[in-house]
């Protein structure tokens, strides 16, 4: 009788990527991608070859480039902070607190730098990405005119142009200022430099020569 040979050990089949997965793969692809060469040189078949899928694929999770870079778009500016919520509470420095704000600003887009410089320099010709900055830059007009009201209310500013407009200014400069920046356009300043201006005119510019200690 023939000895009964030892059952071969079965090879453990590799996982199949979710749909989630591949999704993020799409993305991830173009995030690394922009980091190297401009959105426009990126094609549908480089981005489903770097995430290891077909092109039909790709179009299964998403219509075209430009709604993988909407998407990057809008995640990016909901990570840096838009739709914030004004504190109850005055801090006890807010001059102070005007500054740290404006660096905070800048701070959370510079991680998606990338895909920031990509979705701005589109936004003259996809109305999505363009809606999407306008929503997110009214959102930090309504929040730093809630900001500047609260602070005439309690006497520290005074009560100068109304509150909002003085906001809409302020804000824009700040995106002036990041597309300068940003895309290394000239006239520019470094980007300390240009923080530290900005800081100084926000609050001269909400206080004026009043003391925002009260």
């Amino acid at each position: 009788m023939p000895a009964v040979s030892p059952a071969r050990a079965r090879g453990r089949r590799a996982t199949r990527p979710s749909g989630d997965d591949r999704e993020a793969a799409i993305l991830r692809t173009l995030e690394e991608m922009l980091a190297e060469r401009p959105f426009a040189e990126i094609s549908v078949d480089d981005l489903a070859k770097g995430a290891g899928l077909s092109r039909p694929t790709f179009y299964f999770y998403f219509a075209s480039k430009d709604a993988v870079l909407a998407r990057l778009f809008a995640q990016a500016i909901t990570a840096s902070g838009a739709g914030q919520q004004q504190s109850p509470d005055v801090p006890e420095d807010p001059q102070g607190a005007w500054h740290d704000g404006i660096y905070a600003f800048f701070d959370a887009l510079r991680p998606h730098r990338a895909v920031l410089l990509a979705g701005l320099g589109a936004m003259a010709t996809n109305a999505e990405l363009k809606e999407m900055w306008s929503a997110y830059m009214s959102s930090w007009v309504d929040y730093t005119s809630a900001l500047i009201t609260r602070e005439r209310e309690r006497g520290a500013a005074p009560d100068t142009i109304p509150a909002h407009d003085l906001a809409t200014a302020l804000n824009l400069m700040n995106e002036r200022v990041l597309f300068a920046a940003q895309l290394t356009q000239k006239p520019t300043l470094p980007e300390e430099a240009a923080l530290e201006a900005l800081a100084h005119i926000w609050i001269t510019s909400i206080y004026g020569g009043v003391s925002a200690s009260v």
